[in-house]
């Protein structure tokens, strides 16, 4: 057993390491578990696991350039966390890192505009709760306008699958957008169950997708994906390409 101190120093003083270019099957990372079915337990991450989440989101809708921006604020040790940034090496995808205190978040968001947004349902639900409180304190014309904007394209989100609308995106939504940054144009849930209330509250206030994944660390934090273009909330939808599913 060493400590970090230790290990430190052992790597100041050596002076014959020579950098070994890792194979497909070597361990990037032992991940834990977060317990909740019992006690947490170290996974062996292979550099094949990480490479084929964060590749086979493409194929699950998840359509990152190299001019789009994430910003990380998830434990970096998490697996959620650690695909996101494998995902954003691979598709030279910029990364701004949050300024250390999650309820200056929306500060953050402000300063570096994300195109990406990757979050749990804990932070999903406090964004809800900020709207809606907002929506409340809103009187007289710019309530009734807030309210039918928000009515109006659940309405055709539930209908047609749309949820742009020219004159409530740019009136009304461009304010919540704001929140975010203005920005976005997907978001990504994982780690626990999302309300679909909620989801379909996000996704026409943002004007974006909202994805709805399902996974464990056992399978480097994805499993499934629910896609862009899909109406209907509630589901994780399937399967990554790089993963089977036995019933």
């Amino acid at each position: 057993m060493h400590d970090i101190h230790e290990v430190i120093k052992v790597g100041q003083t050596a002076e014959d390491y020579q950098f070994v270019e890792p194979e497909s099957e070597d361990v990037y990372m032992f991940c834990y578990t977060s317990g909740t079915t019992g006690d947490a337990k170290a996974v062996k991450i292979s550099h094949k696991n990480c490479l084929a989440v964060a590749t086979s989101a493409n194929f699950a809708g998840v359509e990152v350039y190299n001019h789009d921006t994430m910003i990380s604020y998830l434990p970096l040790a998490h697996s959620f966390e650690k695909v996101l940034f494998t995902l954003c090496l691979v598709k030279g995808v910029r990364i701004g890192f949050y300024g250390g205190d999650v309820l200056k978040l929306t500060d953050d968001c402000a300063m570096l505009k994300p195109t990406f947004f990757p979050s749990v349902p804990r932070l999903y639900n406090r964004i809800y709760d900020k709207i809606n409180a907002k929506l409340q304190e809103l009187y007289g014309v710019r309530g009734f306008l807030a309210n039918r904007a928000i009515t109006s394209k659940l309405y055709y989100l539930n209908t047609a699958g749309t949820l742009n609308y020219a004159f409530y995106d740019k009136v009304v939504c461009s304010k919540f957008k704001a929140i975010l940054g203005g920005n976005v144009r997907f978001m990504v849930s994982g780690s626990a169950p999302l309300s679909v209330d909620v989801i379909n509250f996000l996704k026409v206030c943002f004007c974006c997708p909202l994805l709805e994944g399902y996974g464990q660390t056992e399978c480097c934090a994805a499993a499934c994906l629910s896609l862009p273009d899909d109406q209907q909330a509630g589901h994780v939808g399937g399967p990554l390409p790089c993963i089977k599913l036995r019933l």
